[in-house]
């Protein structure tokens, strides 16, 4: 279980981490972070396939055809934890040395974007309040962790979720 845990975490941590470092360097150098949410997510569903081929391999290969939501469950926990910590390792790397005006691109981009929506002078006014505060928080490395765990690891577990309600299946009787 373990190596399976560790082979599909491993590829789905390498896929979703290649993507962020391809679209970290492209959008903030860019300033334009428009599509980059997209990009960002499909690229996450598609390496937490992983968690449903490592469940599978899991069930149908180590455990004669058969396993508990519980069991399938932990294996894609699992799996999902390896790639987003993969995820948010290698954006603290990233973000501290290629990016670390990130925050500021970014709340710039935010902005741009609520100025040219034609919100109030009030909700600007707000708006331009909580990006401030978003740059200031995003300084703190142990919420700047938190925070990128947050983009990934719900991804992640509703894979899960829907793999093992998916994969689950009870052990046959022998007739």
């Amino acid at each position: 279980m373990k190596k399976i845990i560790w082979v599909n975490g491993l590829i789905a941590g390498v896929i979703v981490t290649a993507m962020m470092l391809f679209s970290a360097y492209y959008y903030c150098n860019q300033g334009n972070f428009d599509n980059g949410e997209i990009l960002g997510y499909g690229t996450m569903i598609l390496a937490f396939s992983f968690v449903f081929v490592g469940i599978k391999t899991f069930r149908d290969r180590y455990n004669g055809g058969s396993i508990s939501f519980g069991k399938a469950f932990k294996i894609g926990f699992f799996i999902t934890l390896v790639a987003s910590t993969m995820y948010v390792l290698s954006w603290q790397i990233d973000n501290r040395l290629f990016f670390p005006d990130f925050a500021e691109k970014y709340a710039a981009h935010m902005l741009a974007n609520a100025k040219a929506s034609g919100i109030s002078a009030a909700e600007l006014a707000k708006k331009t309040a909580e990006l401030k505060s978003f740059q200031e928080l995003y300084k703190n490395p142990f919420i700047n962790i938190l925070m990128t765990y947050a983009e990934i690891l719900p991804v992640g577990l509703v894979i899960t979720l829907i793999s093992a309600l998916i994969l689950k299946r009870k052990k046959q009787n022998a007739g």
